[in-house]
């Protein structure tokens, strides 16, 4: 009998060990007296169809309900575009949104999207930059640099996937509120005129067509807008709309929801509903959804959850109380034998809760097991069984460990974001401060990247070269953890002047002298030459002395033998991507020469490798360099911090080097060791001069200390 009852305690109790998940509705309720609806669409309050149906009567979440069409269409005033969707929970609201067309029958060309001076953006996480049509280089322009991919020809290709052949795509950056696409073709031999596409798309509804080369007859795409973070959706403005008030805008039992580029108001838990009215979040009544309640008799609802009674002759039982045993009155045998069950049920649930405890501990350690064949653990030993360069002295941290230095990875540690993933700030447990760069999901093609990031990294050892600590590969996403660099990237110091340590002449000259020499170690005196292949000023870091750091080596590779070139798929960044590499897909390293050249220029100009000062047709730093360079007017760019301060015989020593790393013709670039002796020759007059000075200063005061010992010797001659 005990055992029967243990058993079916054991039966009852077993649901209870597994998690239950119900997804609450979103409610879309518009404000009193306002039509909640326009044709198919939902629309909630902040937004409202009508002026004074909407956020504080903003025209940027006005609504406009246009029922000429079948059934009526929403658009939004500020921005002129059809509303699909609405998401309160996401922030985003899913729009229709023009393609971008170039020489196309019966198409309007470049059609400009502007979400400046809205609250919205382009969704990074959900959207991506499309372009189609044949040998057409797409670019958008952010924040002065230009964004794109590459769509090449191949006429006979029947592949309907995007990824370079006929269709590319690329991420976005976060916060993209303007596009304005320009078209290019790469091959000189191809007519400009052809006709091509781009377009920014939900990545879902893009990945779902079942040929994606429809969108070609379509003149509108869906994507995806975020409208949260600019606007501020918690919290509202002073007066003067200088600062945030305390005062928020979520109603009760309603939060604010803040992350990096986030911030929303959200219902409580076990509420639902619009949470920007000051009651619209409701108790949802989990009685009456079996769905949300586990009780096996009486429920009873309450604010924000629920709870299980029993009738009169049923005893509960159970974590949360919610099966009930019947009690048989006036049987002492039951109640011994309840009683005797109580007690084997407290064991079970003992035994239970250890159970689960170490299947938890179990399941953790497979997880880890599987993150770290997943993130190239196995292809990371075998590199380290290889026991190349400094590869066995990479240290393998746990994903303990980096939580613990980045506090949990906590928003306020971010360092920076980039397309490969996010870096923290961190300190371990032995004091030593570092950056983890904590990757995106990383999928099998960019595994290999990964890993080679790792063994490429751990093999240098050079004081102008970022150090690698080691890595984790047991968590979700992998993670790198390297010395922390303090003083941010080049770029930001050319681009953002600091006065407190403004970037002199001198200084420049040793920058491009650091850089130059650790390229040249990585060429010619490594263990195995190395080829950088994304030489650019962001990822060239300055640490607590502005000395030179040479970072990311993700798409790095190392060359084995006599061999001279890569062929490889095209990767880098527009700008510092070399024109022999872009046509002929054969990295030599004389490409990374090249990228070091516009980096000069950079150093030389103050200007940015794709800038729109520079004019329409010149967009390209190094080639309006080059340009200058031809018709004799360097001076009328450059700098004038180094117009002030370098030598003119100085600045058109380094002016000429930048152009010779900049021909077009790889073979006639100089390598990056004769780059580095010509610009430590550039420094050597001032190096000799300050030595010379120097020298002087010591003459003169030991002949003023040989006159005062002799002054001195003549008094005291007795001694």
């Amino acid at each position: 009998m005990i055992i029967q009852l243990v058993l079916q305690i054991a039966l009852l109790l077993w649901p209870t060990l597994t998690e239950a998940s119900s997804a609450l509705a979103e409610a879309s309720l518009a404000k009193p007296g306002c039509p909640d609806r326009c044709g198919n669409v939902s629309i909630p309050y902040p937004f409202g169809i009508g002026a004074n149906c909407c956020l504080n009567d903003s025209y940027s979440f006005e609504i406009i309900c246009n029922k000429s069409f079948t059934p009526p269409k929403p658009f939004i005033t500020s921005m002129n575009l059809e509303v699909l969707e609405i998401s309160l929970t996401e922030g985003t609201v899913c729009v229709n949104n023009p393609v971008i067309t170039s020489n196309c029958d019966n198409r309007v060309n470049n059609q400009v999207v502007d979400l400046v001076d809205t609250p919205f953006y382009f969704s990074d996480t959900n959207n991506r930059f499309t372009a189609m049509g044949c040998d057409n280089l797409a670019l958008i322009n952010w924040e002065g640099m230009a964004i794109g991919c590459v769509s090449n020809c191949n006429f006979t290709s029947g592949d309907k996937r995007c990824f370079g052949i006929n269709c590319c795509q690329t991420t976005i950056p976060p916060t993209l509120d303007f596009i304005n696409a320009s078209f290019r073709s790469i091959d000189s031999n191809n007519d400009d005129k052809e006709c091509k596409y781009a377009f920014m798309v939900d990545q879902e509804w893009f990945t779902n067509l079942t040929d994606p080369y429809a969108v070609r007859e379509m003149k509108v795409v869906p994507a995806v807008l975020s409208w949260a973070a600019v606007y501020g959706m918690c919290h509202t403005l002073d007066a003067d709309n200088s600062n945030v008030s305390d005062s928020s805008l979520c109603g009760t039992n309603a939060y604010c929801f803040n992350q990096t580029y986030t911030e929303l108001c959200l219902c409580d838990h076990g509420y639902e509903g619009n949470p920007y009215f000051l009651h619209g979040c409701q108790d949802i009544d989990e009685c009456a959804r079996d769905d949300t309640n586990r009780c096996q008799m009486n429920c009873e609802n309450i604010p924000g959850s629920y709870k299980c009674n029993c009738p009169p002759g049923y005893s509960p039982f159970g974590p949360d109380g919610s099966y009930c045993y019947k009690l048989k009155e006036g049987n002492r045998n039951v109640i011994i034998i309840a009683g005797t069950g109580t007690g084997f049920g407290i064991l079970f649930l003992l035994g239970t809760w250890w159970i689960i405890k170490l299947v938890k501990r179990r399941r953790k350690i497979k997880l880890h097991e599987k993150f770290f064949k997943r993130n190239g653990g196995l292809l990371l030993q075998q590199q380290l069984s290889l026991g190349e360069g400094n590869v066995e002295k990479t240290k393998l941290f746990s994903s303990k460990e980096l939580e613990k230095a980045t506090d949990h990875f906590n928003e306020n540690r971010i360092l920076g974001q980039g397309g490969q993933g996010t870096v923290y700030k961190g300190m371990l447990v032995d004091g030593t401060i570092v950056a983890v760069k904590k990757s995106k999901l990383v999928d099998e093609s960019r595994l290999e990247q990964f890993i080679n990031e790792v063994v490429i990294s751990s093999q240098i050892i050079h004081r102008n070269i970022v150090k690698l600590h080691g890595c984790c590969l047991e968590t979700e996403v992998p993670l790198l953890v390297y010395e922390f660099i303090p003083n941010g990237t080049l770029f930001q110091y050319i681009h953002d002047q600091n006065e407190d340590f403004p970037l002199s002449w001198d200084i420049r000259v040793r920058i491009a002298i650091e850089v130059a020499g650790a390229l040249s170690y990585l060429h010619s005196a490594a263990s195995v030459p190395i080829y950088h292949r994304d030489i650019k000023s962001t990822n060239i870091l300055l640490d607590d002395k502005y000395r030179a750091k040479v970072s990311d080596f993700g798409t790095s590779r190392s060359i084995v033998g006599d061999q001279t070139h890569l062929t490889t798929k095209v990767q880098g960044t527009f700008g510092y991507l070399d024109p022999e590499y872009f046509r002929s897909s054969q990295f030599t390293e004389k490409s990374d020469v090249y990228s070091f050249g516009v980096v000069l220029v950079e150093l030389l100009t103050g200007q940015k490798a794709i800038s729109s000062a520079i004019s329409e047709e010149w967009r390209s730093l190094a080639a309006y360099f080059i340009l200058t360079m031809k018709e004799n007017r360097l001076f009328d760019i450059l700098d004038a911090r180094v117009v002030k301060e370098g030598g003119k015989e100085e600045i058109m020593l380094v002016a000429n080097l930048a152009k010779r790393c900049l021909n077009l013709n790889g073979r006639k670039r100089p390598t990056m060791k004769e780059v580095a002796i010509e610009l430590e020759g550039i420094r050597m007059p001032q190096s000799i001069a300050t030595i010379q000075q120097n020298f002087e200063e010591v003459e003169f005061a030991i002949a003023d200390l040989t006159g005062s010992w002799d002054a001195v010797s003549t008094s005291t001659s007795f001694y």
